[in-house]
């Protein structure tokens, strides 16, 4: 029996990976979860599973979550708590969003563990960290993501110096067709609008604004680009509005590989934990007799302009995708409140990644300082904006 720690365990991520389980028929046993402050969630998920510890980051969570969970259950609270559930399982579904998301992987990977990783920011963030402590005997990084999961599946059938070109398929978002003009008065109830995909609020914005496929386009380089020798040249963005498509490889005799399935996030997440056997369960499946087209179309890089800023951040390299995401982060909270319009969204994170200083990515901690520093700028540069509407 495979183990499992949930960490992110009440969010989109999380609340799948139990269905993923639940499906599994008796083949994982899910030991730890955690979440940052979700505390009917988790109570109602540790009644369930009976894992061995439950985590909450928010101390004052955690205390409310005293005496709510079944007898025997181990209850961790505080800043490190989910990255200390990281460590006792056979894999570690990292479902957490944002930059938090990071110290949960570098504490799975750091202790050999095979990491079911759904959080991005990991890799965009902290990607040299990561990558260095990927070395760790037994550790390996299984993307949850959709579309990393299907360049997962299509470079199976390739080594390097077989691999021409990486091809990630985008959805396009609630604005696909738009021009610049029209999206200047979109409401945050617009944004969330996605035509596809059912996923959390921060996630469907970047989708909007194409920024959650520049970071898809960092974090394919940060999983494939060593192994299979492809630079950012050789990373693409295709916008296939169906979804079916997930992504794409090109090989060097001019095959092209692609994984194609219903949109359905229980495929990758089953993979990940089934890994290097198939899950049983047929997530997605589609069915060819229905008539159906798959549509392609070169994205709109001129309206869509956090496209072209996440490529130039992952061509700086450094701490610069950190410094990107930090800003992102902080301009799409800014447009979910309401302090600035969405083309303002990229408008922050531009000024920020130009104000990026060029620091090398040496430690955590250097990264965590340069977050901080993202932030401030960030939060600086809405506050202007909001001054002046």
């Amino acid at each position: 029996m495979v183990t499992v720690a949930l960490v992110g365990s009440t969010g989109s991520i999380g609340t799948q990976a139990m269905e993923v389980v639940r499906a599994g028929g008796g083949a994982f046993d899910v030991v730890a979860i955690g979440a940052r402050r979700s505390v009917d969630v988790l109570a109602a998920q540790a009644a369930e599973l009976r894992p061995a510890v439950v985590a909450v980051a928010d101390e004052t969570a955690g205390r409310r979550l005293e005496g709510r969970l079944p007898a025997g259950i181990e209850l961790r609270c505080g800043a490190d708590a989910l990255a200390s559930i990281a460590v006792d399982a056979d894999v570690v579904v990292n479902g957490v969003v944002g930059f938090a998301g990071l110290p949960v992987t570098l504490a799975a990977l750091a202790a050999g563990r095979r990491l079911a990783l759904a959080n991005k920011e990991s890799l965009i963030a902290g990607g040299p960290l990561v990558q260095a402590v990927r070395l760790t005997p037994g550790a390996e990084i299984l993307p949850v993501d959709s579309e990393h999961c299907a360049l997962h599946q299509c470079l199976r059938s390739g080594g390097r110096g077989e691999v021409r070109r990486l091809v990630l398929t985008a959805s396009g978002g609630p604005f696909r067709g738009r021009r610049a003009a029209e999206l200047t008065t979109v409401t945050v109830a617009d944004a969330l609008a996605h035509p596809t995909w059912a996923m959390g609020r921060k996630i469907t914005i970047d989708s909007s604004t194409l920024m959650n496929k520049g970071l898809e386009v960092i974090e394919a380089h940060e999983l494939f680009g060593a192994e299979f020798g492809i630079d950012y040249d050789a990373i693409d963005v295709v916008v296939h509005r169906q979804s079916v498509v997930h992504s794409m490889v090109e090989f060097a005799d001019g095959a092209m590989v692609a994984q194609l399935s219903e949109p359905d996030m229980r495929l990758p997440i089953g993979y990940a934990l089934a890994w290097p056997e198939r899950f049983t369960t047929a997530f997605g499946a589609l069915d060819w007799t229905e008539a159906r087209r798959l549509d392609f179309e070169a994205p709109d890089s001129a309206t869509f302009a956090c496209l072209g800023l996440a490529y130039a951040a992952g061509r700086m390299g450094e701490t610069a995708p950190a410094t990107l995401n930090a800003a992102n982060e902080v301009a799409v909270d800014a447009f979910l409140s309401g302090a600035i319009a969405w083309p303002a969204i990229a408008e922050v994170v531009d000024e920020c990644l130009q104000a990026w200083e060029g620091t090398k990515a040496e430690d955590l901690d250097v990264v965590v300082a340069v977050d901080a520093i993202a932030r401030d700028r960030a939060r600086a540069a809405v506050e202007r904006r909001a001054a002046r509407s």
